[in-house]
């Protein structure tokens, strides 16, 4: 129990870490740093504990019911390779926390900046140790949101907007295409479960729907990993911060693809189609990276195609399959992530040292920087694979599988020759960067006078580079066991342990590494000169180049294809639009129940009640005069709108609901208010827009009306056929006697939103902050026509009261609501679970109350006085119903799973009390500061208004007094 609590406990660390840093100042930056590092210290403690267990072959496992009907459990599941993997991730964080400390600028938010890097390694954690293959894509999409925040953080630059949204596009479309392919998983396996399914190869590799599987599961992990065509967004996030850049290409984001093809290559790989599609793509990525990487003038560019380059290596490696290739593909993502975080900490040093990256710039750097230098030629030879280095290793042993016979293919046969070949180039752009960078004549020209960091900001370069050489010179007593159970994890227990050694006596491989050496040197020395002063990529690959081709696509999908949409189906008026809206629902619903929606045989029939027709004849026509005036008074449009929801709200009480009645009539008041609020800022109605020349009013009219009643009278239809049927156990009759002993409550309807169907409710309350807050967005940038911001006729008719008179006694009776209405608010929600009331109508009740105040004051008057905050009611809100949903994991039970019981208080006795009231106050928060936020926009355009006269009226005086 200890060991599951454990596991959990690393699983929700990062998150948890991250919600506290979002609570700190901007300029808490050594208590940030500090939160971080111990946070991913104390993952690193949780996982040596698990080491003895992960060593014998040992699988650790957690659970806990979220979706169980739709096969979704929260299934966590951690073997040899999860373990290194995890392990490679939150050593690399703490050295990436400690780096950005020392170069993130004090202008840096670094709270907000450490937050999304921890929310980033969770993310990457839960890809490692997700037992479910759907959580898996979850995590899998989560890691391409935050890695789209952290390439964007410095958003000023348009370098780094443009770069987070490729990745963000390019990364998320594949993982729309990694949950198809998971979900198909599933239905071959006949579960989710990642175990079984990693153990159902041979099923899964007979089944008719193989090849779209491994289709679309091959495009989720080569758009992560930037294999050929999809490597372009990768130099494009090289607008991210170093630290950023240092974690995501090597020891996470891009890493992720690498790990799924690994893991899944005993339940996909094994097949012609994999070998050629994985070995061809990965051997085209490894050329053509390290061929444009040979070219890059920008060091981060260098690095980030060195990046796709070996990234192609790990992917050919795990086309090839079989153990010893498995085995090398995982050795070689350990020494990946080593040498290039070193790397790229190493560029961010000189970038920030010397104030530039362009290596027509740098030169002759080993004498103002030769420690980092020194750590950077280093890790650049391990890089290269030069002997008694890691990086050398790893690349020996992918050439002993290139060399090795497979499958007898012209692929097999070409591959020791396309792993030379990307080896000679590996060589050629790693003697470049040294070469060019910190040998030659000392540059002159360069923005800042070069030296070396502050100590700190060297220390993990210096403990990475330290890594490379322990490796390469004792691989059997550092990594050898560890690697080793990782491969038998994937591969299986019966795979034999396979000794890293340094020698392994003079053979193909070892010629092959020597000669890729040589020949890489020789093609740096005589191309040196041309490749300094030419473009950044060889003559072909400048011109045909993948960014320009995306590019292209997107143009086209995002502005000339809505533009040719927009031109047929849209106008400037919003008729048009629900024209097509109207039509395509009643075309939905016609084809849906075309001969399926028969009367009962016996009616359900009862004596039409006089007063409720009468009732319902008053709502009729206040519909159809609103329609009627909405073009020409909205005012009296506005009113009668008001009169449908009072009667619709009567017709709720009518039937015995007033659960309904109370919603209705309170969001009919806020939608009313708000609506009216609004009015003042529509433009005048235009005639140009008002009057169709090419049809007359009369026949478009008439053509609206006719949608109008086959709409109207469809529903009307269906609502008849549905309530005149006889009477027979439906889901209700289950509420109803369920809601009491399951819920704790005997408000079914309450009970049903917050207990039964609570998730249902989590999503609109959501919906309603996306809402609260993009309305807000929107009404920043709105500004109204100039007629708008004239004065009201009540301030501008030269015998109306003054402002401070005018309607004085309302107003003073709404201020004296305020304290009712609060008591209102609280009344509605305590007897929500078992009256009529609740978190939602609690909540519009507290909005209505501020929303009196603006009406019967103005802005400044209120915000002098009262301080909402809407967004921090909304953020606090949906936490509130998160953390409460959360909290049943804590007992095993599935997300958002009720309690309910009767508790003894002193003085008063047994009282009823359900979980379920923390999660109605995360709704009474969210729709407090949703509805308060839309408020405050649309009064805030008063305020703006106002402004805007006040500076008029200043300058006119100015000017008459001129």
């Amino acid at each position: 129990m200890a060991e599951h609590n454990l596991f959990l406990l690393f699983a929700c660390l990062p998150f948890a870490t991250s919600l506290i840093l979002l609570t700190l100042r901007q300029t808490a930056r050594g208590a940030a740093t500090w939160l971080s590092g111990l946070s991913l210290v104390a993952g690193l403690a949780i996982l040596a504990g698990f080491l003895p267990d992960i060593r014998t072959g040992g699988v650790l496992r957690a659970s806990g019911e979220w979706v169980p009907s739709l096969g979704m459990n929260l299934a966590l599941r951690m073997d040899g390779f999860a373990w290194l993997f995890a392990t490679l991730v939150l050593s690399i964080g703490v050295l990436v926390v400690i780096y950005a400390r020392y170069y993130m600028g004090s202008g840096d938010s670094l709270p907000r900046f450490f937050a999304l890097l921890m929310a980033f390694t969770g993310a990457m954690q839960g890809i490692l140790i997700s037992g479910n293959v759907l959580v898996m894509v979850v995590f899998w999409e989560l890691t391409s949101f935050m890695s789209f925040l952290l390439i964007g953080f410095w958003h000023q630059g348009a370098a780094a907007r443009d770069g987070a949204r490729t990745a963000l596009i390019i990364t998320a479309l594949g993982g729309l295409c990694l949950l198809t392919a998971m979900l198909m998983l599933g239905q071959v396996a006949g579960t989710y479960d990642l175990g079984i399914i990693l153990r159902s190869g041979d099923a899964i590799r007979a089944h008719p729907w193989y090849g779209a599987i491994l289709a679309l599961f091959l495009l989720g992990a080569f758009t992560k990993s930037a294999q050929f065509p999809f490597h372009f967004w990768l130099p494009g996030a090289m607008a991210a911060p170093t630290p950023v850049s240092a974690f995501l290409h090597s020891a996470t984001m891009v890493k992720a693809g690498v790990f799924l093809l690994v893991r899944f290559s005993p339940a996909l790989g094994g097949t012609e189609a994999w070998f050629f599609t994985v070995t061809g793509i990965g051997m085209i990525t490894l050329i053509l990276g390290a061929a444009v990487a040979l070219y890059r003038h920008d060091l981060k560019g260098l690095l980030a195609y060195s990046t796709i380059s070996h990234l192609g290596l790990i992917t050919a490696l795990a086309g090839i399959g079989g153990p010893v290739a498995i085995l090398a593909a995982i050795f070689h993502i350990c020494n990946h992530a080593v040498f290039k975080a070193s790397l790229f900490m190493a560029a961010g040093i000189i970038d920030h040292e010397t104030g530039t990256r362009d290596m027509r710039r740098l030169s002759g750097l080993f004498r103002p920087m030769p420690f980092t230098a020194t750590l950077a030629i280093v890790a650049a030879a391990a890089m290269a694979g030069v002997p008694l280095l890691n990086g050398f290793l790893s690349k020996e042993m992918f050439l002993a599988e290139a060399v090795d016979w497979h499958n007898g293919t012209w692929l097999d046969e070409a591959l020791p020759y396309l792993a030379v070949v990307g080896s000679c180039l590996s060589v050629a752009y790693s003697l470049r960067f040294i070469a060019t960078v910190f040998f030659g004549p000392q540059a002159t020209d360069l923005p800042k006078a070069p030296h070396e960091p502050v100590a700190w900001m060297r220390r993990p370069v210096e403990l990475l580079v330290l890594i490379c050489l322990l490796v390469g010179i004792f691989p059997a007593l550092t990594l050898g066991p560890i690697v080793n159970a990782a491969a038998r994890s994937v591969a299986g227990a019966e795979m034999p342990y396979y000794k890293i050694a340094i020698w392994h006596g003079v053979n193909a491989p070892l010629m092959l590494s020597l000669v890729a050496l040589a020949v890489g040197a020789l093609i740096y020395v005589f191309s040196a000169r041309a490749i300094a002063a030419g473009p950044e990529g060889p003559f072909l690959l400048h011109r045909l180049r993948a960014q320009r081709v995306y590019d292209w696509l997107l143009f086209r999908l995002t502005w000339r294809l809505p533009r040719l949409a927009h031109g047929v189906m849209s106008t400037e008026s919003l008729q048009p639009q629900l024209r097509l809206l109207v039509l395509t629902g009643v075309a939905v619903a016609v084809a849906s129940l075309w001969g399926g929606l028969t009367l009962a045989q016996e009616l359900r029939l009862h004596a039409p009640n006089p007063a409720f027709a009468m009732l319902w004849t008053v709502g009729a026509a206040c519909a159809i005069g609103a329609a009627w005036q909405a073009k020409y008074h909205r005012f009296a449009a506005l009113v009668l709108l008001g009169g449908a929801g009072v009667v619709t709200c009567l017709t709720f009480a009518w039937f015995s609901s007033p659960d309904l009645a109370v919603t209705q009539l309170l969001v009919e008041i806020v939608t009313t208010v708000l609506l009216l609020l609004g009015l003042r800022w529509l433009p005048k109605r235009r005639s140009e827009i008002a009057e169709d020349k090419l049809m007359p009013a009369k026949i478009r009219r008439g053509r609206d009306l006719v949608i109008a009643l086959a709409g109207g009278f469809g529903i009307a239809a269906i609502a008849f056929t549905v309530m005149t049927r006889p009477v027979v156990s439906n889901v209700g009759d289950w509420f109803l006697g369920n809601a009491y002993y399951e819920g704790g409550g005997t408000n079914v309807v309450n009970v049903i939103l917050v207990d039964f169907r609570a998730f249902d409710t989590f999503g609109e309350i959501s919906v309603l902050a996306i809402v609260g807050l993009t309305v807000y967005g929107l009404l920043r940038r709105f500004r109204p026509a100039p007629e708008s911001v004239e004065a009201p006729y009540q301030q501008t008719v030269d015998d109306s009261p003054s402002l401070d008179d005018y309607l004085y006694v309302p107003s003073v009776l709404m201020i004296w609501m305020f304290p009712i209405l609060i008591m209102l608010s609280g009344y509605f929600f305590f007897r929500g679970h078992d009256l009529p009331g609740g978190g939602f109508a609690a909540g519009v009740t507290l909005a209505i109350a501020f929303l009196i105040q603006y009406i019967a004051t103005n802005v400044r008057w209120v915000e002098a006085r009262i301080t909402v905050l809407p967004i921090r009611w909304m953020g606090f809100g949906l936490l509130i119903a998160v953390s409460t949903g959360m909290g049943a994991w804590l007992f095993g039970y599935p997300f958002l799973t009720a309690h309910a019981r009767y508790v003894d208080i002193p003085l008063i006795g047994q009282v009823p009390a359900a979980t379920a009231l923390l999660f109605d106050i995360g709704v009474f928060a969210t729709v407090v500061g949703a509805v308060v936020l839309m408020l405050v926009a649309i009064a805030h355009q008063s305020l703006r208004a106002s402004r805007m006269r006040e500076a008029d009226e200043l300058a006119a005086a100015k000017k008459e007094a001129a």
